[in-house]
């Protein structure tokens, strides 16, 4: 195997806790400050970008690299961290030739402007998803790759036995109670968005194109027992401005903001259209059905873009829970913040809730600087409004966090909220893990991780079967 190239970059995203690691480990042996609950058994996982090699670092993209999960197998009390390569077929032919061979998001527009199509890489290093127990690895511009738990080995994309007809969203919607997943792919050539359900026989048992009037980064989507959301937002795809320079997507209020809602098993002649503020979201928290309404919640920005322009106002482009409440019957939309105090994103819930009413909301709290950074996690209350807020320390920078029920669970918020959190004044990684119910305490849990965990994207608990 060829060595990877270590570089000295500018780039922030290739800086710090951003900067990639090589080495692929199995470590059972970890020092442990509190103790590891053993009502929990279980896979902790984090998904992100994590380059081999980079083609051009000062145009280095935080979507381009290489996907890398990092897991913490819990169980007895005992805890085993892991970390392993998406093992993509790009990637296999770049270590074989001992160079970067595929482009970043940054270096298309190079490409266009001589007429060429660059080749692109499937990395699977954006989120995970837990459905018909099988564990994914996605990015939306390609296949799910399947990964075995708790080893973590690539076992290969998964097109659910040839079902599958489209790109695949990093965010599909699995409802627990039905077995049933949504998912949805978007592209730059229409069709613009197809919808699909895979059933509980691991095929795509419905598909559907949607019609939109212009391409988009659609990113997410939302569930109800009986709909599929589907956000119609200004952040367009802009070829143009791409092979002139520019960046991938452009901010485009001539789109309009709409949200789109469509029955489970309906089609483009049975979705309703509902306009809404000029505003994005990348990351939906839930939505259920009360009466003739759909209540749809999310981390909402006032625009959305996927780099901070230069001079801009970098509050505008992060995230705030937000509620809207669109009525089937009337067509009409009611629109309010959860809060206003605090910036947050990477919202998640109790897994088995997707789609159904809940009480609390978990997200990633925004220290606000020219590159923000989490530095703590919030629960939010839906009956109350409360928000209780766990700050990790000064220097301590966190991601997703995610929802774990303790055995024989007897409330929503039973259980432990666990995530990855780094230390810029030591350079060390741990994973925590919080007490739900006492959630502003020091963690029952702090794993010392002896390799540095890199920032990442999104998070996951498998429970063992």
């Amino acid at each position: 195997m060829s060595e990877a190239v270590i570089q000295e970059p500018k780039n922030p995203h290739l800086q710090g806790n951003n900067a990639p690691v090589y080495e692929e480990v199995t470590i059972t042996d970890m020092e442990v400050i509190g103790e590891i609950p053993s009502d929990i058994s279980g896979n902790f996982l984090r998904v992100g970008p994590n380059p081999y090699y980079v083609p051009d670092p000062d145009r280095y993209h935080i979507f381009d690299g290489d996907g890398m999960i990092h897991g913490v197998h819990i169980s007895g009390g005992t805890a085993t961290y892991r970390n392993r390569f998406i093992d993509s077929a790009g990637l296999r032919e770049e270590r074989r030739e001992g160079h970067w061979i595929y482009p970043g998001l940054n270096m298309f527009g190079d490409y266009l402007a001589k007429g060429e199509m660059p080749g692109t890489k499937n990395t699977g290093n954006t989120a995970m998803v837990f459905h018909n127990n099988q564990l994914f690895a996605m990015m939306e511009g390609g296949t799910p790759y399947r990964v075995s738990l708790p080893e973590l080995e690539t076992e290969g994309e998964h097109d659910f036995h040839g079902t599958l007809t489209h790109n695949f969203t990093a965010h599909p919607k699995v409802d627990v109670q039905s077995g049933e997943m949504m998912t949805f792919g978007y592209g730059i050539s229409p069709p613009f968005l197809t919808y699909s359900v895979v059933g509980t026989d691991d095929r795509a048992s419905h598909t559907t194109e949607i019609s939109i009037p212009k391409p988009i980064m659609m990113h997410d989507c939302g569930i109800t027992e009986h709909y599929t959301i589907f956000p119609d937002l200004p952040l367009v795809f802009d070829l143009e401005k791409m092979m002139a320079g520019g960046g991938l997507v452009d901010w485009d209020p001539g789109n309009g903001c709409r949200i789109g809602i469509v029955p489970r098993m309906g089609d483009d002649t049975s979705i309703r259209w509902f306009d809404i503020e000029e505003s994005f979201l990348f990351h939906v928290a839930n939505a259920w059905e009360e009466g003739d309404e759909i209540v749809f919640q999310a981390c909402r920005s006032n625009r959305g873009g996927i780099v901070t322009a230069e001079g801009s106002d970098v509050r505008e482009q992060l995230g705030q829970l937000h509620e809207w409440r669109f009525n089937l019957s009337t067509g009409e939309v009611a629109s309010k913040a959860l809060d206003g105090d605090y910036y947050c994103d990477f919202p998640r819930i109790h897994d088995d809730l997707v789609g159904r009413k809940n009480r609390f909301t978990y997200a990633a709290r925004f220290r606000l600087g020219t590159m923000p950074t989490f530095d703590g996690e919030m629960k939010y209350d839906n009956e109350t409004g409360e928000i209780q807020v766990h700050q990790f320390g000064d220097g301590c920078e966190s991601g997703e966090a995610v929802f774990a029920p303790r055995r024989n669970a007897k409330a929503e918020d039973d259980g432990y909220v666990i995530c990855f959190v780094y230390d810029r004044n030591s350079g060390n990684s741990e994973c925590q893990i919080l007490d739900a119910q006492r959630f502003e305490e020091e963690p029952v849990a702090r794993i010392k991780i002896p390799q540095r965990v890199p920032h990442g994207f999104h998070a996951a608990w498998v429970a063992d079967r």
